[in-house]
């Protein structure tokens, strides 16, 4: 696959690149950022991938996660991929939780957005497939991460892939889309009418039905304007019943903004760094 380099930048003695490059997965161009710490220049490092919540692009966490810093310290990469397909041609929504931004990590089987929305396939093994020819990173240390509908989509593919991803953490998520309306919308639309089809996309039944063989590390507000939307209650449910070893933090006074992300990116970096530097 051809890469197209967009933008590099000097960050905290690392490298911020945003990269385009034609998708098979989607069937459109997709950009995606890649920071790489210092450390890269010797050798190959750990990589955490941040997946994004709705409307946003990969500039979003790039921009507003002050991520940098700690990758740069810990010694580990990070990776911002979009949250959807995008251009022209491309199906899309009026409302700001369906379509295009939207993506919410799972392969469309229904029209119009099978043709284009796939982004399980792009996250799980497109996108690593390049970037683990491009940078030098170490594909037996992964970690994942993100924000809201990235939360969900790091859940669920760690939940499924725990191979994969040697840690996992989240910021806010959708923790039980199957029983929100923050799910059932883009479920119908994208996967169809039968729930069975959206159990394997919904972390709160992925946990009772699989767990996790390491920690999971969640950081909740509790003054979230979505708290109703993100269900933390039934995720938390499922991690007692299983006794999954796990931390949930609700963080008093918080919001869903990035302002809230940006409070606690160091310790989920750290969080990351300690398990993925013990993989290598």
């Amino acid at each position: 696959m051809s890469l197209e380099t967009l933008s590099e930048n000097r960050s905290f003695g690392g490298r911020q690149g945003v990269y385009r490059h034609a998708s098979t997965a989607t069937g459109t161009e997709m950009t995606f950022a890649v920071y790489l710490p210092p450390q890269a220049e010797q050798a190959e490092v750990p990589v955490l991938w941040y997946l994004s919540g709705l409307t946003c692009t990969h500039e979003n966490a790039m921009n507003k996660a002050a991520a940098q810093d700690h990758a740069a310290r810990e010694g580990i990469a990070l990776i911002f991929p979009d949250t959807s397909p995008r251009g022209e041609g491309v199906a899309d929504d009026e409302a700001f939780d369906l379509g295009q931004g939207a993506g919410f990590y799972v392969n469309a089987t229904q029209d119009p957005w099978a043709k284009h929305f796939r982004m399980w396939d792009y996250i799980a093994q497109e996108l690593p497939d390049l970037v683990f020819d491009e940078f030098p990173l170490d594909r037996a240390a992964q970690g994942i991460t993100g924000h809201s509908m990235g939360g969900h989509g790091a859940l669920t593919l760690a939940l499924t892939l725990p191979e994969t991803y040697r840690s996992v953490s989240a910021f806010a998520p959708i923790a039980n889309p199957s029983d929100s309306d923050w799910g059932r919308k883009q479920f119908t639309a994208y996967l169809g009418e039968d729930r069975a089809a959206w159990a394997a996309h919904d972390a709160s039944l992925l946990m009772a039905e699989k767990g996790y063989p390491g920690e999971i590390l969640i950081d909740q507000g509790t003054e979230d304007q979505f708290l109703d939307l993100l269900r933390p209650e039934a995720l938390a449910q499922a991690i007692a019943a299983r006794r999954q070893p796990a931390m949930i933090r609700m963080q008093p006074g918080y919001d869903h903004s990035y302002f809230f992300v940006q409070s606690f990116m160091g310790d989920h970096v750290a969080w990351h760094a300690e398990r993925l530097w013990d993989a290598v």
